[in-house]
């Protein structure tokens, strides 16, 4: 049977041609005909890639298509090199007008351009308020507007054209006026924090209303599980290819539902390991596979990500992520969401904050070791194994000897730690990166991240064993608290020996403390001590 030709998956559901297949718009967050049916104006926010802009198209169609009131799409995209406050409305004055001659809805298109040379719309700060109010007038349907991209207004020109808005609106009933029955502010961030942050002697004037009518804005959310599997159903109907149940679940495990990573991971699967090749069923096996493959290749989007590591306010959290010092940091400054905005962490049910997902976690903690990786010299993993066994405090031992010579950022021959810039994580990074150089191609070096819990876990995997490293900065807890955690690990993985690494950062104190090897039993386990 030859296979039949590929439909890619695309950023919201799989397709196949002149039919895009994806989820039913309002059921993926029903807050929304909420807000248009009460006249609310409202704030949605979601990371990159979770499928805000298709989201927006597919439910401006629905409303248009549904002879009750019309809708607006408009995307501010272009706004991101505008600083000026004039250039900023005159943009978006330019960006409505382009909206309306794409409108699906004859009557909009009509009047794009049309409202250029009326009074006022010379003044920066009449120009959207009156093009808005004019279309209003002119329609025979109530008119809801969603503006995309919203979050790359910022300064003045955010401030000048919220008081458009909000005086629009305050006016929007009164005898010759007429404003939109809804209207939303879509982006990665919620522009309320950004004013807020930024501009706090405004924010209250400039959001005294409209957007004050809803206590809390909106987010679209990931996929769940049933919504994944609902997904890739609409695939099998049109390909035949099925997905078994153990891919849909590893699909959440390594996506935890954010769109793009869902659609990525099946596509990947479908055209780089099956060849378009339909008679094959997706099994979990093949999504693990395209997660590795989408982790090394880092596509545009995960790379996107990547390059916020560098930013200062990203840096700030993302060190304590490591570090596993978020005890001194509160989840809801705005540092801490501003990351939760970008996709990047999220938070577990204790409120503490972790990589967003699994595919995420990797490709953080790889490119911040590959920055170094270049720097440590090559042992090849063999030296460490005995054919059986992974002679892991052999290894430790080689490290404790790699990171006395280097790890004073002073030291001229290497100095690491200013390479890597994550102070406060510097100790973690570089241990990850040496065992991964170490091992490379010999055992696998999992990541779990500390969360909050004052730790941070390396499990090795090697011929079916697994070796849990414990690391820890002195001071952090009592020694008897490490290795009662360390213990409880084990238990659950069911080993008896573990390895626990604890970093003494105190400059003080002289080295030949600071490094030495214990051996304790604890629990009934055998715990091996590394001091550092």
């Amino acid at each position: 049977m030859s296979a039949r030709p590929h439909k890619h998956f695309n950023t919201t559901g799989p397709c196949v041609p002149d039919k895009h297949y994806m989820l039913p718009v309002l059921p993926r967050l029903p807050q929304v005909a909420d807000m248009i049916e009460g006249e609310f104006y409202f704030i949605l926010h979601a990371p990159r890639q979770s499928g805000k802009t298709t989201f927006l198209d597919n439910l401006t169609d629905t409303i248009n298509n549904s002879g009750n009131m019309y809708a607006l799409y408009c995307s501010l995209a272009s706004l991101r090199p505008v600083k000026d406050r004039a250039e900023a409305i005159i943009t978006i004055a330019s960006e409505i007008n382009e909206a309306m001659r794409t409108s699906n809805v004859g009557i909009i298109r009509q009047k794009a351009f049309q409202y250029d040379s009326l009074p006022g719309m010379a003044a920066p700060n009449l120009k959207v308020k009156i093009m808005l109010n004019r279309l209003c007038q002119e329609l025979d349907r109530d008119l809801a507007v969603f503006f995309d991209e919203a979050d790359l207004l910022t300064g003045p020109g955010l401030l000048t054209f919220l008081a458009q808005i909000r005086d629009g609106f305050n006016s929007r009933h009164k005898p010759g006026n007429k404003f939109p029955r809804s209207l939303a502010l879509v982006g990665m961030r919620d522009i309320r924090d950004y004013i807020a942050s930024e501009h706090p002697e405004s924010s209250g004037e400039h959001l005294a209303s409209p957007f004050n009518i809803i206590k809390k804005t909106l987010t679209l959310a990931n996929f769940d599980a049933d919504e994944i599997k609902s997904l890739y159903r609409q695939h099998t109907e049109a390909t035949g290819q099925i997905f078994e149940g153990s891919a849909v679940a590893r699909a959440w495990f390594w996506s935890e539902g954010q769109p793009w990573l869902v659609n990525t991971l099946a596509d990947t699967v479908i055209v780089d390991e099956l060849r378009n090749d339909f008679t094959v069923n997706v099994t979990g096996d093949h999504i693990d596979q395209a997660a590795e493959i989408l982790i090394k290749r880092r596509d545009t989007h995960i790379d996107s990500l990547l390059a916020r590591l560098k930013e200062p306010r990203v840096k700030n959290i993302m060190e304590s992520v490591l570090a596993g010092t978020m005890a001194n940091v509160s989840p809801d400054n705005d540092d801490s969401r501003f990351c939760r905005d970008l996709g990047l962490l999220s938070l577990t049910e204790e409120k503490l904050l972790r990589p967003s997902n699994p595919i995420y976690k990797e490709v953080i903690i790889r490119t911040l070791t590959d920055q170094i990786g270049k720097f440590i010299p090559v042992t090849p993993y063999k030296i460490w194994t005995d054919g059986k066994n992974l002679m892991l405090s052999d290894l430790l031992k080689e490290f404790q000897i790699f990171w006395r010579k280097n790890m004073d950022a002073r030291a001229k021959r290497l100095s690491l730690l200013k390479i890597i810039q994550y102070d406060e994580a510097n100790h973690v990074i570089i241990l990850f990166s040496f065992l991964q150089r170490a091992l490379n191609s010999g055992a696998i070096i999992n990541h779990e991240y500390a969360e909050g819990r004052g730790a941070v876990d390396l499990c090795a995997l090697y011929n079916g064993r697994e070796y849990l490293v414990e690391v820890k900065l002195e001071d952090a807890e009592p020694l008897e608290e490490s290795l009662d955690q360390l213990s409880r690990y084990l238990e659950t993985a069911g080993e008896k020996e573990g390895w626990l690494v604890i970093f003494n950062k105190n400059q003080k104190k002289q080295l030949n403390d600071k490094f030495y090897i214990k051996i304790q039993q604890f629990k009934g386990k055998t715990i091996h001590i590394f001091g550092c």
